[in-house]
């Protein structure tokens, strides 16, 4: 036992200096943010036999500071019970890359925001979301919104912002 103990402190500087796959740096981790704007909205039905649909989405958004570009994140979970039990759990969810919103790197700032699922104000299908974005090497930002209109792909456009002095 005395043998093995001191093999494996042996080991210890040497793992230390190692890197894994799928370990980033700690400046690489710094640079991926999630938006401080997280939104859940759920939904509740009733099915013949006296059946219950229970549904929940959210989103989050991650961004890269130094690209500007960003990821849209979605997680579902749909639970199916009777008056008695839990019959059926469903989960979904997955990343999908947006867009680059300035053209260089740099130090950048995000926040995002979501309309909530469509009801009589949603005029182009779900609604869409707004992106912020700001350098913080000068004083630059840009706006965008994102429109799902239902026909085709989604659209972006990004507004760069003037300050008046």
């Amino acid at each position: 036992m005395k043998k093995f103990r001191g093999f494996f402190f042996g080991l210890l500087p040497a793992l230390a200096l190692t890197t894994f796959p799928g370990v980033t740096d700690a400046r690489a981790a710094d640079e991926i943010k999630l938006s401080s704007n997280q939104r859940i909205a759920c939904g509740r039905g009733l099915n013949a036999g006296k059946l219950q649909n229970i549904n929940c989405k959210s989103y989050a958004y991650i961004f890269n500071s130094r690209t500007s570009e960003f990821y849209r994140c979605q997680v579902s979970v749909g639970v199916t019970r009777d008056n008695k039990e839990v019959l059926k759990v469903d989960t979904d969810g997955s990343c999908k890359l947006k867009a680059r919103i300035f053209p260089g790197d740099s130090d950048y700032a995000f926040d995002a925001t979501e309309t909530e699922p469509p009801n009589t104000n949603a005029f182009f299908g779900s609604g869409g979301s707004a992106i912020w974005v700001s350098d913080r090497s000068k004083l630059s930002a840009k706006g965008c919104i994102i429109l799902s209109v239902g026909v085709g792909p989604d659209v972006m456009k990004c507004v760069d912002m003037t300050f008046d002095k």
